[in-house]
């Protein structure tokens, strides 16, 4: 399906940038240096948002569109990050849909990293039982999250805190009782603390070029906070962009997590890589690598290349795979707002069953 999609999809991506591009003569979306299209300007002294149009082709609820938008609050200084605010709503063709908010802040120059989030969402989705057997299932999901992170000094040294809450209703069961599964899996709430200790040295929190970052941190429902079990995840990634030149922006990706204690079988860990289903691959532990190569054409349009593999593991004790799960694929991107360095573009993956087709804004390994 995506191979007649793509063609009309990547017609409408040109047709929006030239568009946006020959309609506004105004310097207001013009850049000063090259006289290209970006949105700078707009952005910080027009109090403007920068609206998202985006397809979704994830394999794991089928076709639709994401509708967003993000308001920037810049900062006295153009060199610090500005502050966020998100809403987002999207649908798709089984008919899966979500609406949420958010508000990402960098307060007292950088030194506190702030995220909050509210959402609501009703997925219908796959899981495979015992790795291969697919159940049709729907999840209707509200999720509030509070996180804080505080530099440590003047280091790139971060740590910090997150409270999550979210009520879990699994109502519908196509295909009738998951095999293996607790029934009261069907009706959760989830809530718990996070610590969080990170490394982040990356010269742009949008579309970084150059530096790494290194997360770890480890999630804990608890009944003693209103969740009806215990239950926790260790996560660990790392980030690190490598460039050669001003041109070739070598980047590589590691993940991996580790389910701990009752987990409800939709929250294990599953391997998350562009072209591959959503929950497809899941084990109380993931690994995952994958790299991404970045060619810049010209300073706004560059093309890209990635590929990664990675596995789920039944458990810690057996480290047994039954499959290696893959990707490749190639990109665009245009740099859409030179003050902010936020790149904008569109990905074609494959994965190990069919192609997928991704809008990105800013880095695809966004966390």
């Amino acid at each position: 399906m995506l191979k007649q999609k793509f063609p009309l999809l990547i017609l409408v991506f040109f047709i929006t940038v030239l568009f946006v591009q020959s309609q506004n003569k105004k310097k207001i979306f013009r850049d000063s240096i090259d006289n290209a299209l970006d949105l700078s300007d707009f952005l910080i002294n027009h109090k403007g948002v920068l609206p998202i149009v985006i397809p979704i082709t994830e394999p794991a609820v089928g076709y639709g569109a994401a509708l967003g938008a993000i308001h920037f609050i810049p900062k006295k200084d153009i060199n610090h990050r500005p502050d966020m605010v998100v809403a987002f709503g999207g649908l798709t063709s089984n008919q899966t849909w979500l609406a949420g908010g958010g508000y990402i802040g960098y307060w007292k120059n950088d030194r506190i990293r702030y995220r909050g989030i509210a959402g609501y969402a009703n997925v219908n989705l796959t899981y495979y039982a015992f790795g291969s057997l697919p159940i049709d299932f729907n999840m209707k999901s509200f999720l509030f999250l509070q996180q804080a992170n505080f530099r440590i000094s003047e280091s790139d040294f971060f740590i910090g805190g997150k409270y999550q809450l979210s009520k879990i209703s699994i109502p519908i069961f196509d295909n009738g009782n998951i095999p293996g599964v607790d029934p009261f899996d069907f009706e959760l709430w989830n809530s718990g603390l996070s610590l969080i200790t990170e490394y982040d040295n990356l010269n742009n929190f949008l579309s970084p070029t150059k530096g790494v970052r290194i997360n770890l941190s480890y999630d804990q429902n608890l009944e003693l906070l209103g969740s009806s079990r215990n239950w926790g995840r260790i996560n660990f990634f790392t980030h690190m962009y490598l460039p050669v030149n001003e041109k070739w922006i070598p980047a590589f990706r590691v993940d991996t997590q580790l389910a701990t204690g009752d987990v409800p079988f939709y929250a294990e860990p599953f391997v998350s890589l562009r072209g591959v289903p959503a929950l497809r691959y899941q084990g109380e532990l993931t690994m995952l690598v994958e790299t991404e190569q970045l060619y810049n054409i010209t300073s706004r349009w560059g093309i890209l290349g990635f590929t990664g593999i990675g596995a789920a593991f039944d458990s810690i004790e057996n480290m047994k795979s039954d499959e290696i799960v893959w990707n490749a694929g190639a990109g665009v991107r245009y740099l859409i707002a030179r003050a902010y360095g936020l790149k904008m573009g569109f990905d074609v993956a494959r994965g190990p069953e069919d192609w997928a087709f991704y809008v990105t804004v800013g880095t695809s390994w966004m966390k």
